[in-house]
């Protein structure tokens, strides 16, 4: 029959077995964690070099280019508007781009990246639709300006676009510092485009749509006056 000096061995043997297998499981879980195939990464992504991560940061850059390229063609789209309003909404919103030009850059190091500019196709085809309007209307006209508000919507809605699906990819990726910040931006993007449907239909489509009128009422007269004279002589 086993003594009580025995059983008492036998069970310090059992508990310090059980520690090393717990310290054994305890110092796997570590070196699996070390290796980042479990863990994030300093920049809060799953995976740092992940398809995914590369793709937000593509977008980032060509974002980027594009917010930097508006704070030198907003200027001209003010310059060539017609309203006091709508002037003061371009006015507003060239502040609002240059502050999203260092949000972004804020997004930039937060994912430990340099800020870096692409190449942004799409907003350069619409800002070059933007020169091509106000080039095809006459200056100091309500369609000129209805036609920069066309122009300028087409920018927001493009914008709206993207942010909302950089603020996706960021939470996806476990960014959300960067989520907040670049959401904050689509925020001042919608109230951007919702500002400039108001001015639109308000004010400046009705008159824009008198001017057609008058002109058309112009045109008018002059061929009467031209069929006349022909009669006359």
């Amino acid at each position: 029959m086993p003594t009580t000096k025995n059983r008492t061995s036998a069970r310090t043997r059992s508990l310090r077995t059980s520690n090393t297998s717990s310290s054994r499981s305890s110092g796997q879980k570590q070196a699996k964690a070390s290796n980042g195939k479990s863990s994030k990464s300093e920049n809060g992504s799953a995976n740092g070099n992940s398809q995914l991560d590369k793709l937000f940061t593509d977008s980032l850059k060509d974002i980027y280019w594009a917010e930097k390229h508006l704070t030198k063609t907003l200027p001209k789209m003010k310059k060539k508007a017609t309203t006091a309003e709508l002037k003061s909404a371009i006015e507003e919103h060239l502040a609002q781009t240059e502050e999203h030009v260092s949000r972004l850059e804020r997004v930039f190091e937060i994912c430990g990246k340099k800020a870096q500019a692409k190449k942004c196709d799409a907003m350069e085809g619409l800002t070059k639709e933007g020169d091509s309007v106000i080039e095809e209307t006459e200056s100091n006209t309500m369609t000129r300006d209805a036609g920069i508000i066309m122009a300028a919507q087409k920018v927001e809605h493009y914008e709206i676009a993207t942010y909302g699906s950089l603020v996706q990819l960021a939470k996806t990726l476990g960014m959300n510092e960067a989520a907040d910040i670049l959401h904050q931006t689509l925020d001042e993007e919608k109230q951007a485009d919702e500002k400039l449907t108001e001015i639109a239909e308000w004010n400046v489509n009705q008159a824009a749509a008198q001017e057609a009128g008058e002109q058309e009422e112009h045109e008018d007269d002059e061929e009467e006056e031209k069929v006349e004279t022909e009669e006359e002589q």
